[in-house]
């Protein structure tokens, strides 16, 4: 059975909130686990999480309080007039995330030293909060804007819905907490202002939807499911006033039942679709649903990069048209990849399907892990799939232009994506595995351990240990025996035209589809052994992607990979590859046979039917995508013309 944990409400009434992860449906056809029922024990993401725990949350933190951000509820909560605010107006939001990946961390055990700093921060987060319960550092003081005066560019409602994320990490973790009072009040004053006898409008930024529906699930109160669902309806309606970049932009040129892709500026698009799917399960709204449904299809179809990046316009951080992917100006902004994320693991939870876990994993590990630094102490914001020239060295002391940095740089102007990451890697996990009566179900691979009860109270416990994502063998091992037949799932990847599978040492068969399932009553040591092919593999796009029509691109299991080079002289951009030549896969990627296209510069115009020539170049080797640019400037391409 699931532990519950008891918390006050401070309406007077006492609720009852269940353990989860980032997102637990009251009703799901997969139920997630929480944060006692799956750990990480080694491997790629046991890496990565404890670098965030040991490095990129301290970074996140210090960087903050260096520049002010933090500072700025300090003034906010001393009641002084005239105090300059450090930051855009939505700075608020990285403060929270940073609270929800602390909260995140601490689920997973004891740590006395993060126990501390994460209470000192959330006491002064709340030291800010207002007597009505609204909390923001931008607005309703002298001197400052009016609350709620531009819901087009100001974010509150974007920041609380941080802030409230933040405190569902916390009930779902520790059971009650400063900062969960700070968002229930936080949430009953938006529903004074903004629910069915209040005003009528929505923010320019949507967060607050999933987080809204998230609240209510964990506290049991409703009217913060009703509120999300207002906020949700009255999108696409005009509330918002008119841009150079149109409605779309905010989602507000059409409603959520009527659209049928995603479209304007991706970050907001894909929050809005999370909390549309929540707002939808929980009010047992089916056209809802399935509009978000097709939306996705549609955008998976037509307006995803390879690495799973989403957005395609510097300028609006938007979605470009139908099959508008080019490589060089990609801007994949890494908070995009982490709403496809959010959107496709709730699509998952209620499917089941294997397209929504495939999905995840191709863009947490191109797109979304292509972001940190190796160090753990720089980030890319947008994740560009061919630089042209080698990239600029960031500046390491001061904030840099988001769009700007060629390298991964240590903090941004708006620096939402190292908070995100860091928010990422503290529940990564989470997003693994899940329940049913009666058995588990595998989505994601590496090394990790699972002990839950199932829906039918058989208790089980596995072992997961791979190499994965380099290695493809996935060990899973009964750690202790079931009582009675229980079924272990395991996603075959779409990038696996098939598998092999032993169970308890008999015969190997192979198998293909989406998933295998094994049941079977399970004794103590008995093993499962999946073997996924991780050759190299040449990946032709779909020739209505103008921008790279006679191009290629490699991959190695579910890894993107990358030619980039480092000497400074000789680029990536006149590189031809000889797809009849041998592609070879090697321990960190692939080898493949490459030439260069030697141009006569001297004609003076860059058009003709004069035939390229070309020089044997030679043998080249690929990288997976998201490990490119961690030995300094260098140019780089995932999508390789062909001879």
């Amino acid at each position: 059975m699931t532990d519950t944990i008891t918390v006050d409400e401070p309406r007077g009434h006492r609720i009852r909130s269940p353990r989860g992860g980032p997102v637990t449906p009251t009703t799901s056809r997969l139920t997630p686990l929480d944060a006692t029922e799956i750990h990480l024990t080694g491997g790629y993401w046991l890496s990565w999480q404890q670098k965030n725990a040991e490095v990129i949350l301290e970074h996140c933190e210090s960087w903050m309080e260096r520049i002010g951000w933090i500072g700025n509820f300090d003034k906010a909560a001393a009641g002084d007039e005239g105090w300059l605010h450090s930051g855009i107006e939505f700075v608020d939001s990285e403060i929270y995330k940073l609270l929800e990946a602390m909260a995140w961390e601490l689920g997973h055990g004891e740590n006395a030293a993060l126990e501390a700093r994460y209470e000192a921060l959330t006491s002064r987060v709340a030291a800010a909060q207002e007597s009505d319960g609204y909390l923001h550092t931008s607005f309703g003081r002298p001197g400052q804007p009016a609350r709620y005066s531009n819901l087009e560019w100001g974010h509150e409602m974007y920041c609380f819905g941080h802030l409230i994320q933040a405190a569902v990490a916390r009930l779902r973790t520790a059971g009650s907490g400063q900062l969960v009072d700070v968002a229930i009040r936080l949430a009953d004053h938006l529903y004074d202002t903004f629910g069915p006898s209040g005003r009528e409008a929505v923010c320019g930024h949507p967060e607050i939807e999933p987080a809204l529906a998230e609240l209510g699930r964990a506290t049991g109160d409703r009217r913060y499911i009703e509120l999300a669902a207002l906020f949700v309806d009255r999108r696409g309606h005009g509330l918002l006033g008119p841009i150079e970049y149109g409605q779309e932009y905010f989602q507000d040129d059409t409603p959520v039942r009527s659209a049928t892709t995603l479209r304007g500026h991706a970050v907001r698009a894909l929050y809005l679709a999370s909390g549309a799917l929540d707002v939808a399960i929980e009010l047992g709204d089916e056209a809802l649903a399935e509009a978000v449904e097709r939306q996705w299809h549609h955008t998976v179809a037509t307006r995803t990069y390879i690495t799973g990046g989403m957005g395609s316009h510097h300028q609006d951080e938007a979605f470009g048209a139908d099959y508008e992917l080019p490589p060089d100006r990609a801007y994949s902004e890494t908070c995009a990849g982490i709403g496809s994320n959010m959107l496709s693991w709730r699509l998952l939870l209620q499917h089941g399907d294997a397209k929504y876990a495939d999905l995840l994993e191709r863009t947490l590990l191109n797109n979304v892990m292509a972001s940190p630094r190796e160090d753990g102490r720089a980030f890319y914001y947008t994740n560009t799939l061919h630089q042209r020239v080698p990239g600029s060295v960031p500046d390491e002391i001061d904030v840099n232009a988001r769009a700007l940095s060629s390298l991964r740089a240590p903090w941004f102007e708006v620096s939402c994506c190292p908070t995100n990451v860091a928010r990422t890697l503290a529940s990564v996990e989470l997003y693994f595995a899940t329940k049913t009566h009666d058995g588990i179900q595998l989505h994601q691979y590496g090394s990790y351990d699972v002990r839950t009860t199932l829906k039918s109270g058989i208790p089980v416990s596995f072992s997961v240990v791979s190499g994965y994502p380099t290695e493809g063998r996935i060990v899973v091992t009964a750690r202790e025996a079931t009582p009675s037949a229980v079924s272990v799932t395991l996603r075959i990847p779409a990038w696996a035209d098939h598998a092999d599978l032993a169970v308890a040492g008999e015969p190997v068969e192979r198998v293909t589809g989406s998933s295998i399932a094994v049941t079977r009553v399970f004794e103590a040591g008995e093993s499962i052994v999946l073997d996924l092919p991780m050759d190299a593999r040449w990946v032709a796009p779909d020739p209505r992607i103008d921008a790279v029509r006679g191009a290629v691109a490699v991959e190695r299991g579910p890894l993107v990979l990358c030619l980039e080079e480092h000497d400074g002289g000789a680029t990536v951009n006149d590189a031809v590859v000889d797809t009849s030549g041998p592609l070879t896969t090697t321990e960190a990627g692939a080898e493949v046979t490459l030439e260069h296209a030697l141009h006569d510069d001297d004609q003076g115009w860059p058009y003709g039917s004069t035939a390229t020539v070309r020089e044997e170049r030679g043998r080249a080797s690929l990288r997976p995508y998201a490990t490119w640019a961690n030995e300094g400037p260098s140019t780089m391409r995932v999508w390789l013309p062909t001879t």
